[in-house]
Formats: C-alpha cells, sequence, structure tokens
C-alpha cells in the first residue's frame, strides 16, 4: 500500500500522519537538514541556493530550500521554490507530496483558503489511489490550519469532510472507526471552545473520553492526545490553570501544546514562563500544521509584538 511523501513533516495532532520513507537524498539536502537541526537556518538557505544554481529544477532541493523559508518568515519566496518542486515531480505520488508542501506553507501565513487550494489536490490524489485513510489525514490536516487561523465553519466541514473519507476505507476495523470518531469529537469540542460553547465542548470531550474508554487498542495511541483536548478547552473556556494542569500531561516536545501553555501562563500573569515555552516552541523545524502555527506565533511574542 502506498503512503504520503513529505518533506521534514513531525508527528501532528493524531500521531498518524505518515512519516514517509524520503529515499535516497541528494548530499546537499543532508548537509542542510543537519544545519536546520542546529539552528542554522540562514546557512541552510545559503547550501540549497548555492545548489540550485547548478541544478534548478531539483526538486528535492526546491523542497528543502521552500521550508527553511517558511522556518525563516519568507513564506512567498518559499512557494515559489514549492511550485518548482511540483513542477518538476517525477511521479503523480511526488507531485502530491509538493502539493502538501505547498499548502503547510500557507499554513505558516495562517492563510486557511490557501491552504485549502493546496491541499485539495492532495486529497483529490489518494482518492483516486482508493487510499482513504491517507486523503481523511489529508482533509484533517488542513482543517487543523483552518481552525487556528479563525475560519471554524471551514475548519468543522473538513474536519467532517475527513472522517467521511477515512470511513471509506475497506475492510475498515473497529478500533479504526474509533479512531475517526475520536478524532471528529476531539475537533468539535476544540471547535465548541472557540466558539465560547463551554457546555458544547464538556460534551464532546466526555464522547471523545467514551471511546477511548471503550476501544483500548486505539486508545494506547490516542491517550496522549486527550490531555492535549482537555487543556485546549480549558485555555479557551476561561479556565488557565486547568489548561497548565492538563497540558502539562501532553507531549511537551510538541511546539504546538508549548504555544498553549505560553498562552495559559500568559493569562495567569506567569511572563517569564509563558516567554520560556515560547523560545522552546521557536526552535520547531517542521512542516506542519503544528510548526506552521507556532513559530510566527512565537516570532511576534519574542518580539514584543
Amino acid at each position: 500500500m502506498k503512503i504520503a511523501l513529505g518533506i521534514a513533516i513531525t508527528v501532528a495532532f493524531a500521531g498518524l500522519y505518515a512519516q514517509p520513507p524520503q529515499g535516497p537524498q541528494p548530499e546537499a539536502v543532508k548537509q542542510g537538514q543537519a544545519l536546520v537541526r542546529q539552528g542554522k537556518l540562514e546557512d541552510a538557505l545559503a547550501l540549497y541556493k548555492q545548489e540550485l544554481a547548478k541544478q534548478p529544477g531539483s526538486m528535492a532541493l526546491n523542497n528543502a530550500a521552500g521550508v527553511v523559508l517558511d522556518l525563516l518568515g519568507r513564506t512567498k519566496e518559499a512557494r515559489t521554490h514549492f511550485a518548482k518542486a511540483i513542477r518538476e515531480a517525477p511521479t503523480a505520488q511526488a507531485k502530491a507530496a509538493a502539493e502538501r508542501a505547498m499548502a503547510m506553507s500557507y499554513a505558516f501565513d495562517n492563510n486557511c483558503a490557501g491552504a485549502l487550494k493546496a491541499q485539495q489536490p492532495v486529497i483529490d490524489y489518494w482518492v483516486a489511489e482508493k487510499n482513504f485513510f491517507q486523503a481523511g489525514e489529508m482533509a484533517n490536516e488542513a482543517a487543523r490550519v483552518c481552525i487556528e487561523a479563525g475560519d471554524f465553519n471551514t475548519a468543522e466541514k473538513w474536519y467532517r469532510k475527513g472522517t467521511e473519507l477515512g470511513l471509506k476505507e475497506p475492510g475498515i476495523s473497529a478500533d479504526r472507526i474509533a479512531l475517526w470518531n475520536f478524532r471528529l469529537e476531539h475537533a468539535e469540542a476544540r471547535l465548541a471552545a472557540r466558539r465560547g460553547n463551554k457546555a458544547g465542548a464538556l460534551k464532546h470531550v466526555a464522547a471523545a473520553k467514551a471511546l477511548l474508554d471503550s476501544h483500548p487498542g486505539m486508545a494506547r495511541q490516542q491517550a496522549i492526545f486527550f490531555p492535549y483536548l482537555t487543556g485546549y478547552v480549558a485555555l479557551y473556556t476561561g479556565d488557565a490553570a486547568g489548561a497548565l494542569t492538563d497540558l502539562a500531561k501532553a507531549n511537551q516536545n510538541d511546539p504546538f501544546i508549548q504555544c498553549l501553555m505560553g498562552m495559559a501562563d500568559e493569562k495567569l500573569g506567569h511572563k517569564e514562563q509563558a516567554m520560556e515555552y515560547y523560545r522552546k516552541a521557536a526552535q520547531a523545524t517542521g512542516h506542519n500544521p503544528t510548526t506552521a502555527f507556532a513559530v510566527p506565533f512565537v516570532r511576534k511574542k519574542l518580539a514584543g509584538r
């Protein structure tokens, strides 16, 4: 079964966004990735541009340069490289990977509409391949961008679409059905919280917990995302202290969780603690909705804006 390609993708919400095989990478890309991990983004970009002068049509180098440019906040320039990667893609699957990278570039601008437009052909590709799990993943990924961009109605539409697609998987298991339902309850709870509907949010939180309790196989992978949910709901319904308590049980290496904890500390008047979380989040180097929200958000926070 085919799985998605991607560039510098880290684990996102449900822990199942595919971590694809990269295949052999040009040596310059490997060297650049090492520089990125050291926080030397400008050095990595200089290396990629030097190599692109020799190989302007390299999909790998254009993708790599685009990722670094997004991390630097130079998103418009990044998208010129992703466009080249899309044009030079040798296969339909590689093209879908480059289109997904383009969608994430729009996410760095908090641009729901742009991300959806770029992600639609990726979803269409996986539907055509009859890989409905991956198609659902990509719809949910776009929805994740939209909720944090503040377009709650569009986010809800695409979370529901992701669930609908995922449930089309032939021979789908009971745990996989529960996974999609858990994801949807998780999303609906966050959306209700953002809309100021605390009672509705708590209703969906309870439904998500019931799914974890009744499907231990699914819960073994997904339980870590429950304190993220309860912390998120607490934060956006006025309980910053409760949010910190719950978020402390979530993935502490996730830059989005670090941002949420920083927000909660800010609400409690703990400025230094908040800045520490933001500094951690600023080190993220993924190219996914988590990092696409975190890096621009904390850049503004750390600059005092």
